[in-house]
């Protein structure tokens, strides 16, 4: 047997990991500022994290949801406090496509509606429900149903009226679109998408797979319009590359046995990566350390010629770029041994490690200066 080719790889791979540091099968060191499509939170292999995990093996790694997990109900109170929605509930998956495939399903169970209102340029996963709800049609396979779903341009208030009605029964956005080039939602735009779904009863999920997790230097980037989401969707950045997701329910919305369900969703190895990286995002200050180096990275990047425009907030960076970004990227990465991300044609992304320091973001400062100079 052979895998199913579906991954445009580079020819390298990783056998060891610390901090955001990486080293290939030939000792080749690289700084590592994408963290696996920003996965990795809190650095790669961090001692308290290794420690946790190791002792957590050691005990027991999974059982089922049909026995009591201490872990879960720890991580439903930690992550309550920490977020700043500590009246929320807490349903737990193990990626950010289930994550918004049952928040979805969670809104049309509420409001016995079927309709959805989504974005352009969104990405919300490849599973059935989700990927209806993400704008690009070369994922959407025949079977994927997408006529319950309307597309609104992206920041755009004029026109919601019209598709957020009293049929609506969810309206999913990214509070900064990842795969569409780190476009950050407006403050009156999500206000406005509270205000519309208020008064037609439809429940509006903040995708914060990507945004979430105190990458924007606010655990959730919404929290920066100063809105409450009827949920919230997590992934990537919960577990530091262990998979584990989640949604944040707001109070409303009752539960029942059956309801939703995972079988591998909350299980003990999960929730102990989990609950470490929370633990460590408070203990090393990292919301404000992402703000504090985002701050400093988008500075630096304003002086730099070959950069037509950055977006963005704290450590999820876009660097938009006067050139195709493929071969900077390629040159970044080859000559100068950094992993970056990118979104469409022109497009750098910037998901490091929230533990970064200045030293290594003027590293990448450098060798980016000298990248665009040519």
């Amino acid at each position: 047997m052979k895998l199913f080719d579906v991954y445009p790889l580079y020819p390298i791979e990783l056998v060891k990991a610390q901090g955001s540091t990486v080293w290939d099968k030939n000792g080749q060191e690289y700084l590592d500022l994408y963290g696996g499509h920003a996965v990795i939170s809190i650095g790669h292999s961090h001692p308290t994290y290794v420690a946790k995990m190791t002792e957590q093996l050691s005990n027991i790694g999974f059982y089922s949801n049909s026995i009591h997990i201490t872990g879960q109900a720890e991580l439903a109170e930690k992550l309550g406090r920490v977020s700043g929605y500590p009246s929320y509930q807490l349903f737990l998956t193990n990626s950010g496509a289930e994550s918004n495939e049952n928040a979805l399903k969670l809104a049309s169970f509420h409001t016995g509606r079927k309709k959805v209102v989504a974005f352009t340029k969104a990405f919300h996963g490849r599973t059935a429900g989700a990927v209806a709800v993400t704008d690009n049609p070369s994922i959407v396979a025949p079977i994927n149903d997408t006529s319950h779903v309307t597309f609104h341009p992206f920041n755009q208030i004029e026109g919601l009226s019209d598709v957020i009605t009293e049929e609506t029964a969810a309206v999913i956005v990214e509070g900064i679109q990842g795969v569409g080039g780190i476009q950050v939602a407006s403050t009156p735009f999500l206000q406005a998408l509270r205000q519309h779904c208020d008064e037609t009863g439809a429940q509006l999920i903040l995708d914060s797979v990507q945004c979430g997790y105190g990458r924007s230097g606010k655990f959730f980037s919404h929290q920066y319009a100063g809105i409450n989401p009827d949920m919230m969707t997590t992934a990537k950045g919960m577990g530091n590359g262990f998979p584990i997701g989640g949604v944040l329910i707001a109070p409303h919305i009752q539960a029942s046995y059956g309801l939703l369900g995972t079988t591998f969703g909350g299980n003990h190895l999960a929730c102990t990566a989990a609950n470490v990286v929370l633990d460590i995002i408070e203990e090393e200050n990292l919301l404000a350390n992402a703000t504090q180096i985002g701050t400093y990275i988008e500075q630096e990047l304003a002086g730099i010629q070959g950069i037509k425009e950055v977006r963005g907030r704290g450590l999820m960076i876009g660097i938009e770029l006067e050139e195709a970004v493929g071969p900077i990227r390629d040159a970044l990465l080859h000559q100068h041994h950094i992993f970056m991300g990118y979104a469409g044609k022109h497009t750098l992304r910037l998901l490091p490690s929230l533990a970064i320091d200045q030293a290594i973001a003027d590293r990448f400062l450098e060798s980016l200066r000298s990248v665009l100079k040519g």
